[in-house]
């Protein structure tokens, strides 16, 4: 298993305040997937798409990026073609706010994970909506445990042992939830802070998860883990 990251510059035809940026690279990145039919089917199938990205760096200060301005946009993937996807067609696009210039890719090294920490919000959906009205906490660190796992087997096409410890500790970072727009909607999500447990499966899992995101709808800027290696 590699991951796969590519750290692609992007040039902004027009200011785009912070709360709507994921919404715009989801647009730009989808966008791209359109121009082949190979890759619009995979885009309009019901799976998990095995990628993830960031927010832009660097983050302007007043919370709104700037037009006429270059910007760099970090994906992650555990799939080879997915990241040649990225580095080659995707910079050619562009849509009215976002433009595509060059784009690189490097393998994450495979070490020994000390901790891993959200950097854009993690969403785990319930029936009722935000998971703190619905469920308790150790439902929502179930579901966040299963979710990993399903992604996982769905890649490999296996069904692994889940009776192990995927973390010692798991912190939620952020007193109140945080929103983030999708659709008109809002959705609502939280950082957290993992200390990785020390076993072959939870560090290959973590592992994974940097590149495919944590929680769901990771294709849509949600999920993406920033990592300290031991």
């Amino acid at each position: 298993m590699k991951v796969y990251q590519i750290r692609m510059k992007i040039f902004l035809l027009e200011d785009i305040a912070i709360n709507k940026i994921q919404e715009k690279i989801t647009a730009f990145i989808d966008s791209g997937f359109k121009t082949d039919e190979e890759w619009l089917n995979f885009h309009e199938q019901n799976s998990f798409k095995n990628y993830c990205y960031d927010q832009l760096y660097p983050v302007e200060k007043d919370r709104v990026y700037k037009k006429g301005k270059i910007y760099t946009l970090t994906i992650r993937t555990i799939d080879l073609e997915l990241a040649k996807y990225f580095k080659l067609v995707c910079v050619d696009n562009h849509i009215k706010e976002i433009k595509g210039l060059v784009a690189e890719i490097r393998v994450l090294p495979k070490k020994m994970l000390e901790r891993v920490y959200t950097l854009t919000p993690m969403i785990i959906k319930t029936e009722k909506g935000y998971w703190k009205e619905a469920i308790s906490f150790a439902e929502f660190e179930q579901r966040l445990k299963v979710n990993l796992i399903k992604k996982w087997n769905a890649y490999y096409q296996e069904k692994i042992d889940e009776d192990f410890d995927l973390y010692t500790v798991i912190e939620l970072k952020n007193k109140k939830p945080i929103a983030m727009e999708y659709k008109s909607i809002k959705l609502l999500g939280d950082k957290v802070q993992i200390q990785v447990a020390d076993n072959k499966r939870a560090q290959d899992l973590w592992y994974f998860a940097l590149g495919v995101g944590l929680g769901e709808m990771n294709a849509r800027g949600c999920g993406f883990l920033n990592y300290r290696w031991l």
